[in-house]
């Protein structure tokens, strides 16, 4: 019997722009070769401005979608090396979440764990997250922390800085568009 939560019954969002804003908020962290990019951040923070609410609830489920395939790719990492991705990744990630107080309300930080730890277990972190309701403004950053979170470990695991966003990336590209 398959789960309210499979993922094949989820939306997939707008995955492009959830991964153009992983991607700014990486390079405006680490910086580009010719140092932070802040014109690339300002670009992106005023076309998610410009979104409708429809379009906004595309990129959230975009999101959502970046944290499946981000843990879907965890997990088959460290399975590869006997090891349980719940145990490598949820402390660090609520670890890190409780660091950024002003970004992360405390009460987000439960949602976005269970997210991690549902989309670490097969399911679709939009679906698990539709049962409790609406998404609340409050857990946007949250949840843009969370897909953030997860491309970074992955980046640190395989010691390239772009690799996160390179793999959804070459996936969109490879996708029949129709």
């Amino acid at each position: 019997m398959s789960s309210l939560c499979d993922p094949a019954h989820a939306p997939v969002g707008d995955v492009g722009m959830a991964i153009m804003a992983i991607d700014s908020r990486l390079k405006a962290i680490h910086g580009t070769p010719s140092g932070p990019d802040s014109e690339q951040q300002q670009l992106t923070d005023r076309l998610a401005a410009s979104l409708s609410p429809e379009e906004v609830d595309d990129v959230v489920d975009g999101m959502c979608t970046l944290v499946y395939v981000f843990m879907r790719w965890l997990r088959v990492t460290y399975e590869e090396h006997d090891k349980d991705v719940m145990e490598y990744v949820v402390p660090g990630f609520v670890a890190s979440m409780r660091m950024m107080p002003r970004s992360i309300p405390p009460e987000t930080i439960p949602t976005m764990t269970g997210l991690v730890v549902a989309a670490g277990t097969g399911l679709s972190p939009n679906l698990w997250r539709k049962q409790y309701g609406d998404w609340t403004e409050n857990e946007m950053s949250p949840l843009e922390a969370t897909a953030l979170l997860l491309a970074e470990h992955i980046n640190r695991l395989t010691d390239d800085r772009d690799f996160a966003t390179r793999m959804v990336t070459e996936a969109l590209s490879a996708t029949d568009p129709d």
